[in-house]
């Protein structure tokens, strides 16, 4: 591998003073660039230079221990000085690579002849000390490098090469008894160590490129995940706000066009006038409300919502709206502390409860929601309730029937029960005791006021069901 030197005719940027050196982790991936197919496996690659160092590690105790041998058997005068040199250079690039691996690997990869000088000078040692010494050991090392660093090409060269040496080494050594045994042993280890330092190498990189492409298919479900449970969360609030407004603007709309068909009250149709002015404006403010919900859509920044104040303003809204008497039993703390974003979901439980009530009841007159904390005090933990109960004929629908409803076009009761679950809660459905429908919600709590982890969101396909 090298690397490609700027083409002559182009303006080069002027070097200043200041040096801009590039981040280890990107600098580190231009080592191995050709052979990275994805444009990041900085993990990989780290762990392939980690190899490489281990090998150097491995390469300098070897030489270090070998060239006492070497030494023995070198004669005197230049001899015993050249191999002296060699030991010492060999033992100071291994360290050198060992110990600034990020500053010297990067001129080891563009220039491959060093490592041919280095073989060299291993090759003198080994001329020197006999096969049979830990030094055959250290040439090992060599074919393994070049396997990690350069791939088959590198590691074929340079396994020829020490095999080379080898066989020379062999020749200046056959008349020892030994001599041809371990030279064929380590002959062996060469050929397994290039093979080795490219199979880690490729695996390496495979490795890498697996990953990347898992952690891609990773985070495009996640985003799929992610848009579906906004689309189901967008789904119940406009189903329990926007759309029933715009149902009731319709019919308020298709009676005042029956009345001026029939026009003989003038007053009755500017009251059904209004109160189509009335139902567009309440229909154009929820829409503002969903917006401004999706643009700061965070349950843990937003302000604390006083829940018996906006319990009472909703059962006053409802009574003005449907004639239908409200009344509010509220048993709890005024400041009652609960799981993020519960304020809000109990609220809208109740909204649809109450509408429920209104469209789908028969006989109402009254509607009774009482909200109250059942304290458990040798669990430490408490749970709040609250119930919304009418005094109708009762209904015989039940949780059982939610997926039959939202095939029919029918989401309220599964928003409900969305809601319910989004914040760790249980809901019930049932005849009450004495008559009518009663919804029960129950949301545990800690007494300290701190909420109890919440239990799984609905599944993506479950959120999907109601969008």
């Amino acid at each position: 591998m090298t690397f490609a030197a700027p083409p002559r005719g182009r303006a080069q940027p002027r070097r200043t003073g200041t040096v801009r050196t590039a981040p280890l982790a990107k600098r580190a991936a231009g080592y191995f660039a050709e052979d990275a197919a994805a444009p990041s496996v900085r993990l990989q690659l780290n762990a392939l230079q980690a190899l490489c160092r281990q090998a150097f590690a491995v390469r300098l105790t070897l030489i270090a221990i070998g060239a006492p041998f070497a030494m023995a058997n070198a004669t005197d005068g230049p001899p015993r000085y050249g191999v002296l040199a060699a030991a010492v250079l060999g033992v100071m690039g291994s360290y050198a690579m060992l110990r600034d691996w990020d500053r010297f690997a990067p001129r080891l990869l563009a220039h491959p002849t060093l490592m041919a000088v280095d073989l060299i000078f291993g090759a003198i040692l080994l001329l020197t000390a006999s096969p049979a010494s830990p030094l055959a050991y250290a040439a090992v090392c060599t074919p393994l490098l070049s396997g990690l660093l350069y791939g088959w090409r590198g590691s074929g060269i340079f396994t020829g090469l020490q095999l080379v040496v080898l066989l020379t080494v062999f020749r200046a050594w056959e008349h020892r008894p030994g001599t041809g045994a371990s030279t064929l042993l380590i002959a062996g280890f060469c050929i397994a160590a290039g093979i080795i330092g490219v199979t880690l190498r490729n695996l390496m990189f495979h490795f890498g490129t697996a990953s990347q492409a898992l952690a891609e298919a990773n985070s495009r479900l996640a985003v799929a995940e992610a848009v579906e449970s906004e689309r189901a969360r967008l789904a119940r609030e406009m189903h329990d706000s926007v759309a029933k407004t715009l149902h009731g603007l319709a019919l308020a709309a298709e009676a005042l066009a029956v009345s001026a068909d029939h026009a003989t009250d003038p007053r009755g149709l500017k009251d059904q006038a209004a109160t189509v002015a009335s139902a567009a404006r309440r229909a154009a403010a929820e829409s503002r409300d969903v917006l401004t919900d999706l643009r700061h859509h965070t349950a843990l920044s937003s302000p604390p919502t006083d829940l018996r104040t906006e319990l009472t303003a909703r059962m006053e809204d409802f009574e003005s709206r449907t004639g239908i008497r409200a009344a509010l039993a509220y048993r709890a703390a005024p400041t009652l502390v609960l799981p993020p974003g519960a304020h809000h979901q109990l609220l809208a439980i109740l909204s649809e409860a109450l509408e429920n009530t209104h469209r789908h009841a028969t006989g109402v007159t009254g509607v009774e929601v009482t909200l109250e904390v059942e304290v458990e005090v040798e669990a430490d933990a408490s749970t709040l309730h609250l119930t919304v109960r009418d005094d109708g004929t009762g209904t015989s629908v039940s949780l059982d029937d939610v997926q039959q409803l939202a095939k029919s076009g029918h989401f309220g009761l599964l928003g409900m029960l969305e809601r319910a679950t989004s914040i760790g809660a249980g809901i019930q459905l049932r005849r009450g005791g004495h008559g009518g429908t009663e919804v029960k919600v129950n949301l545990p709590l800690r007494t300290s006021g701190t909420p109890l982890p919440a239990p799984p969101s609905l599944t993506p396909q479950e959120e999907a069901a109601h969008a």
